[in-house]
């Protein structure tokens, strides 16, 4: 019996397009839905809705509470409902192991594609090699770890985190802490996470502009979340009261650090100058506007999820890109006094 991938080979269109028409969704050519029709009349072909459901694909998310890849899965799960297809979601906590969750996964409802929105490149080296389904990691950069089942699209996290320092110091600072991540990102010079690029990016950009920077003192790691950020801030500032800006590695610490300051007596920026990453829409009503690095969440799940379910249809070479991001200004920068 043909199955929905056999309909797509001989007609020369993708699965998307072929789940659209069996579907009977609008954004198909008549050419094209015409050409689909006429293969499933010869092909005989019955869509089977049960045996859809029970493979869809997974989408692994790792944090609960970060505000980023909550917007990214929003993002992902609509542009694969428009292919026709559905994906279940796990959310799992920052400091899980997705891989192994996935493999679990694997065992119980053998999906045929799993999407990872962000992600611990360390933990994917040591245990992926024994996955075969086609796969994608959105927002960290899988290149170097060679599988060939596994693509990955993401921002340069290195060169953005450098960025966002290099707003800081244009301005005139000297004295920037860095928030967020976990103790072994500081330095990781091995670690390919994205936390890790952030603020290894950010660190080179300061020892190129000659500022001083001491992990010891200038930089307090925390999980994503504002709450987390909040409690950060006033540890970095308690401990390292002379700074006059900092860059937060997300968003979310951004949006609990600017509390936290306020907090604590201080205003942005005519005291404490503030960069936050990720462009959340949430930062579009901050009071100061917050200055961020804003990543294009829409080409990042569009180009995830096309390409994920163009190797599900046919076979192919993973492939890895860096999406395009742009600084934000904001109103949370000013020279320091």
């Amino acid at each position: 019996m043909a199955t929905i991938h056999d309909i797509a080979q001989i007609s020369g269109y993708s699965i998307g397009t072929v789940s659209r028409v069996i579907n009977s969704r609008a954004g198909v050519s008549e050419k094209a839905r015409k050409k689909i029709e006429a293969v499933i009349r010869e092909q005989g072909f019955q869509p089977n809705s049960s045996a859809r459901t029970l493979r869809q694909s997974m989408s692994v998310v790792r944090g609960i509470a970060n505000t980023f890849l909550q917007s990214l899965l929003e993002k992902t799960q609509i542009r694969i409902c428009e292919h026709g297809e559905s994906a279940g979601v796990q959310f799992i906590k920052e400091a899980e192991d997705e891989v192994a969750v996935a493999a679990k996964i694997m065992r119980d409802i053998k999906p045929k594609g799993l999407v990872f929105l962000g992600g611990n490149t360390d933990t994917f080296q040591q245990t992926f090699s024994g996955f075969t389904v086609p796969s994608v990691l959105i927002s960290a950069d899988a290149e170097s770890l060679g599988f060939d089942n596994l693509s990955s699209f993401t921002t340069d996290d290195r060169d953005a985190g450098g960025c966002a320092v290099r707003a800081l110091v244009s301005k005139g600072h000297r004295r920037i802490g860095i928030l967020g991540g976990y103790p072994g990102d500081a330095g990781g010079e091995q670690s390919g996470n994205g936390p890790s690029l952030r603020i290894r990016g950010a660190v080179e950009e300061l020892e190129r502009s000659g500022v001083s920077f001491d992990f010891a003192r200038d930089y307090e790691p925390c999980p994503f979340s504002a709450e987390a950020g909040y409690q950060a801030a006033k540890r970095l500032l308690s401990r390292t009261p002379d700074l006059t800006a900092a860059f937060a590695i997300s968003d979310s610490l951004a949006i609990g650090a600017m509390r936290a300051f306020s907090d604590m007596g201080l205003h942005i920026p005519r005291d404490i100058s503030l960069v936050g990453f990720d462009g959340v829409v949430a930062t579009w009503y901050t009071i100061p506007r917050l200055a961020t690095i804003e990543q294009d969440v829409e080409l990042l799940a569009r180009r995830g999820v096309d390409d994920l379910l163009m190797r599900i249809s046919y076979e192919g070479p993973a492939v890895h890109e860096k999406i395009p991001y742009r600084f934000v200004n904001g109103e949370s920068i000013a020279q320091p006094r």
